[in-house]
Parts: C-alpha cells; structure tokens; sequence
C-alpha cells in the first residue's frame, strides 16, 4: 500500500463493551450511575475542604487536588461513551482521539503523581511529626503539585506527538470504550518501534518511580510505628495513613491486574472490561474511602449542609396604654 493512502484518515471506532442492542441500556445506566456517583463524591471532598478552615492542611490540598483529577479522569472516557450509546454510533474522529487520548494519559500519570506526594506526606506526619509543619509548607506544597502537573502534560504532550507520526491502515476498529495510547498503537501500519520505546520508558519512569518512592515512604513509616511503645499510639500513626493505603492499593492493584491480565490471555475486551476497575470504579471509591473513616470530613460537611439556626435575642416591647 502507498504511504499516501495510509494518513488519509478522518475516524475510529470505539467497538466498546458488546454490540447486542438489550445491553446498551443496561451499559448505558450503569455507567452513567457510577459517573454521577464519582463526581458528586468528589466534588463533595472538594467542598469540605474548601469550606472549612480546619481542613486547610497539607494532607486535605493533596486530596482535593486528587478529588479535581478523579472527576478530570472519569469525565476524558464515560461522557463519549454514554453519547455513543445514546446516539447509536461508534464514531471518533481521529482530533478527538488525540485529544482525548492526551488527556487521559494526564489524568492518569497525575493520580499517580499525587498518590505518591500524599505517600511523603504521610511519611513526614508520622516519622518526623515536629518537624511536620516547617517541612509541609504551603510553598512546598504547591511546588510539588505544580511540578506533577508540569511533568504530566509534558509526558501526555510527548505521547500524543509521537502517535500523530503513525500511519493508519483501513483496520481503524478500537476495540475499547475510549482511545488508549497502546491501542493506537497496535493499530498503525507504519513503524511503532520509536512509539513502543517512548511508551514503555516513560511507563518505567514515570510509573515505576512513583510506585518506588511510595514503597519507601511507607516502609519508613511502618519502620517509625514499629518503634512507638503503646499500644493506642500504633493505632492513631496507622489510622492517619489507612485511607492512601487504601486507594494506593486499589489503583495499583486494578491496572496492574488491567495489564497482567491482558498480556496473559491477549483478549482486547477482557482488557476494556478490566479497565473499567480503574478508570471509573476507583475514582468512584476514593470519596467513600476517605470520608467513611474521616471524622474531619463528615463534620464539615454536616456543617456545610446542616446550617444552625442563629440564637438571636428576643426584645420585649412595652405594650402602650390606650
């Protein structure tokens, strides 16, 4: 086939969950259920927050920024999802994919990013508690969400020039709900071996070295609650940090069962299922996670919404005589 043939595209087709037409209702108000769940949840975290002041801390900014890219990160994939199913067509065009392949792929670096800032946190809370405030300042919190954001549409921004250099052939079928990167990938007829390294590095790099430093965050913190004698003090250093664990687990654990899963049985809908447990599902229980087991959050928002009525005096007038 000429080269010339092989760029002249203008579409794809996300194939989805499954064609039969008695289960796209079904598709379609579940995951429009758990789309709605996720950004009220999330925004909620968010609104806590903000509202109250107690809650201006370290540990609260990293989770409203986490909450922002939950609702970011659900919302690059499940709304053209739900629209291809309410309009009966399958059709992205190839802008489209990009785009949305660049922002997915900076949704999902970031959440790993912040995962691991809110892992130094923990870190720095339990293992050098006096020195908690003087380390987290707000100077450096901002700095190392900024520096996560930068780095992560730097990575999405590489990615997407790197596909926009691959030729298409007529095979433009995608066999998921969303445009993926290896995907893509897999799809093209020209040469991937530039695009494979790219990926695969910054896979490494950005995946495998947040992962690390998260693994040693915690080691040095079951390392500090080890060494606290009682009983109660064990408990209150384990508790502060259960809740990143918790979410820490799931993502982890969700994509990498994603791609272990796919790699062993090389079915491409086994892996589009799959991925739904970290695209939608995770993102969807990180509000419950964190405000289930958090007295802090339950009290501001009972707050916000529970407003209590204002003790006014009471002036008595004298009556005038007739």
């Amino acid at each position: 086939m000429e080269p010339g043939n092989l760029t002249q595209i203008s579409e794809f087709l996300l194939l989805g969950f499954s064609e039969k037409p008695e289960l796209q209702l079904l598709i379609f108000g579940l995951f429009l259920s758990m789309y709605l769940i996720t950004v009220f949840g999330n925004l909620l975290i968010i609104l806590a927050v903000s509202s109250d002041s107690h809650l201006h801390t370290p540990m609260y900014f990293f989770l409203s920024n986490l909450s922002l890219v939950d609702i970011c990160f659900t919302s690059t994939t499940v709304p053209k999802m739900l629209l291809n199913i309410q309009t009966q067509s399958k059709v992205v065009t190839y802008e489209a994919c990009i785009t949305q392949m660049y922002f997915f792929t900076l949704f999902a670096v970031l959440d790993v990013f912040l995962l691991t800032v809110m892992a130094y946190d923990r870190y720095v809370a339990i293992c050098h508690p006096l020195h908690y405030i003087v380390i987290m300042n707000p100077r450096l919190c901002g700095l190392l969400v900024l520096v996560s954001w930068i780095m992560c549409i730097l990575n999405s921004l590489l990615q997407s020039l790197m596909a926009l250099r691959l030729s298409f052939c007529t095979n433009l079928e995608i066999p998921h709900f969303f445009c993926e990167l290896n995907q893509m990938v897999q799809l093209a007829c020209s040469d991937t071996f530039l695009n494979n390294m790219v990926m695969y590095f910054a896979a490494l790099l950005l995946g495998g070295g947040p992962f690390a430093g998260i693994l040693y965050s915690y080691s040095k913190i079951v390392s500090c609650i080890r060494g606290i004698s009682s009983a109660q003090g064990k408990y209150k250093a384990f508790s502060s940090c259960a809740s990143h664990l918790s979410v820490v687990s799931l993502f982890y654990c969700t994509m990498l069962g994603v791609y272990l899963s796919s790699a062993a049985t090389h079915s491409t809908h086994s892996s589009a299922t799959a991925s739904v447990m970290y695209t939608v599902v995770t993102p969807m229980l990180n509000p419950f996670i964190y405000s289930l087991r958090n007295k802090d959050i339950k009290q501001a928002l009972k707050a916000f919404f529970v407003k209590e009525p204002t003790n006014r005096p009471i002036v008595l007038r004298p009556k005038k005589c007739p």
